[in-house]
């Protein structure tokens, strides 16, 4: 027994010693790294995934069999031979499912049948996306429209919708561009508040690098950063799809894995429950101590998929269970995971918006997390984050899972600040015109900022918000400037020699407040050249424009990529996550 135990324990360390590390590239046909592709080595069972710039690195032996897959591109084996550097090019690959599912919980049985399309691209016919129409913001004019009032918006499902249309080749259809969301999915080196506001203020105005005519102004705000041990307890309830529709690898596989990531992040002062929907809404994890978490994970690796959408009923079952264990001056959140494609019971945008601006009363916040690709409803996602006092983003792979649910736990959790809205007065001795970038559809009337039951949106914990605005100084002649007649009972004689070039206030709410508090700054009037702005200021410049490039903004004439890449570049700055690297080789891989 002796020398078997020897035996046994020198074959281990031989096969110890004659592991090694194999790296490697993992791209497409067109020599584009891929992120977030998954290996796995088929003879250990372990597996990694690529970074940003496609790279990968994974202990295996001589002989192993290595797999690569990517949703939409052909799996490839290759079996490890002498080589330390596997370089993997991967090709465009379509499958059709159409197979009969089961979902199988401990309290409901479903059982349908899945017809969907996945792969590289998507056929017209085949591909259901759907997206609010967006028009782009005009110039309007400081004399009869001075103040211009919007929502904030902490969103960026629009950015990783547009990664993952991007990496899988896929033409981007322009009202999936929402520019706010692309600028707002990054950080920035903004300073957070020192006084008792939740956040703190930033603004910036210089020359703009895309037109000598206009200037660029800048406001942000930088939300307070809550340390996770200080956050409140949670009362989350996980709301998940397992219809039919979510029977692909980048919906319910993902999801799962998605979800794992944020139990690990429970404390035992929290609390899970999980409800799920198809044909018909159940519970399948009555409310659970964060610290229960194999109980958690077991009831998530149960979920499979099957049936129809009823996506109304599970909406209204998970904030009942919300409610039942709400927890008073606590985080309480219906976390709804789904592709949005509902199709029993109320369906509609209207009809599902009503249905949340309803539940939100009950001080039980919404997070809508979008998963796949084909049915996406991103328009009903957006709708219902709006409406539920709540966020909203979009899972295209695992990197992004781990953002949102993992490092940005707090902010994407717990709210610091609701119905958040901004307002800015333009001084028309300075500016003629103005245009916001973005936000086309946060945008609110004048009288709603001081209307304390007008709804806006939420700042999380550490959370930014960026925005532009595109400024044509008095005495510029610009093509975009629309002539209007001469106002008969209005003197717009301006006699005002302030060097303010225009005022912002901002409103907010506690989180559990009923009444706004107000914040004014002003800011002035500035010659400044681009080249000497902040990092911060020329990276968001150049995601901007970029947004500009692929709606074909008519605002400028030469959609340079060359300057979107040098304004990138040098807004660049200590990338310490590789998102803005990532950003750059976006913008090199739709270069037309």
């Amino acid at each position: 027994m002796k020398y078997n135990l020897l035996f046994i324990l020198s074959l281990f360390l031989c096969n110890s010693i004659s592991a090694q590390t194999i790296t490697g590239t993992v791209s497409n046909e067109n020599s584009t790294p891929l992120p977030g592709v998954n290996i796995l080595n088929k003879s250990t069972n372990s597996g990694t995934q690529t970074d940003f710039d496609g790279n990968y690195s994974i202990k295996a032996e001589k002989g192993d069999l290595l797999t690569f897959s990517y949703i939409g591109y052909k799996t490839k084996e290759i079996k490890v031979k002498d080589k330390k550097v596997i370089n993997v090019s991967l090709e465009p690959d379509n499958v059709s499912l159409d197979e009969e599912v089961v979902a199988v919980s401990e309290t409901i049985r479903i059982r349908g049948t899945s017809s969907l399309q996945t792969g590289y691209g998507y056929n017209n016919r085949t591909n259901k996306e759907a997206y609010k129409e967006r028009n782009e913001n005009i110039f309007k004019s400081v004399k009869t429209a001075p103040l211009s009032t919007f929502s904030i918006d902490v969103d960026r499902a629009s950015y990783s919708n547009i990664r993952r249309m991007i990496n899988n080749g896929q033409e981007i259809p322009k009202d999936a561009v929402k520019i706010e969301e692309m600028v707002n999915y990054f950080n920035y080196d903004y300073a957070g508040p020192k006084d008792e506001h939740p956040f703190a203020i930033h603004t910036e105005v210089a020359k703009s690098p895309w037109n000598h005519q206009t200037k660029l102004a800048k406001i942000a705000l930088q939300g307070k950063n809550i340390p996770t041990e200080d956050i409140p307890a949670s009362n989350l309830t996980f709301l998940l799809d397992v219809s039919g529709s979510m029977n692909s690898p980048n919906k319910l596989p993902l999801l799962k894995s998605s979800f794992k990531i944020l139990v690990n992040q429970l404390r035992e002062k929290d609390r899970v429950a999980i409800v799920v929907y198809a044909g018909a809404a159940g519970v399948v994890l009555e409310s659970t101590q964060g610290s229960e978490k194999i109980k958690i994970l077991e009831a998530i690796n149960n979920l499979n998929a099957g049936g129809s959408t009823a996506g109304g009923e599970g909406i209204e079952l998970a904030y009942k269970i919300a409610k039942e264990n709400f927890i008073e001056g606590g985080n309480n959140r219906v976390i709804l995971a789904t592709d949005g494609d509902f199709n029993i019971g109320a369906s509609s945008d209207s009809a599902m918006k009503e249905l949340i601006e309803e539940k939100r009363e009950s001080g039980v916040f919404l997070t809508a997390l979008g998963f796949g690709m084909g049915n996406y409803k991103d328009s009903k996602l957006e709708s219902l984050a709006q409406s539920g006092n709540g966020n909203h983003a979009y899972i295209d792979s695992m990197q992004e899972s781990r953002r949102v649910l993992g490092t940005e736990f707090g902010g994407t959790l717990h709210t610091i600040a609701k119905d958040v809205k901004i307002q800015v007065e333009f001084n028309p001795a300075k500016i003629q015109a103005y245009r916001l970038i973005g936000y086309e559809n946060r945008l609110l009337n004048a009288e709603d900022f001081n209307d304390d039951e007008k709804d806006a949106g939420e700042l999380g914990s550490g959370h930014t918000v960026t925005a532009l605005y595109e400024l044509i100084p008095v005495g510029v002649e610009s093509e975009y400037l629309k002539g209007i007649d001469s106002l008969k009972y209005t003197n717009t004689e301006i006699k005002n020699n302030s060097d303010e070039l225009f005022t912002v206030k901002f409103r907010y709410k506690d989180p559990e407040g009923a009444k706004s508090k107000l914040i004014t700054k002003t800011v002035q009037d500035t010659e400044k050249d681009f080249e000497e702005v902040s990092t911060d200021f020329k990276f968001v410049a150049a995601v901007a424009l970029y947004g500009m490039k692929l709606t074909d903004s008519e605002f400028v004439k030469n959609h340079n990529t060359e300057l979107i890449l040098e304004l990138a570049e040098k807004g660049r700055g200590n990338d310490k996550e590789g998102y803005r690297a990532e950003f750059i080789r976006l913008v090199k891989s739709t270069v037309q």
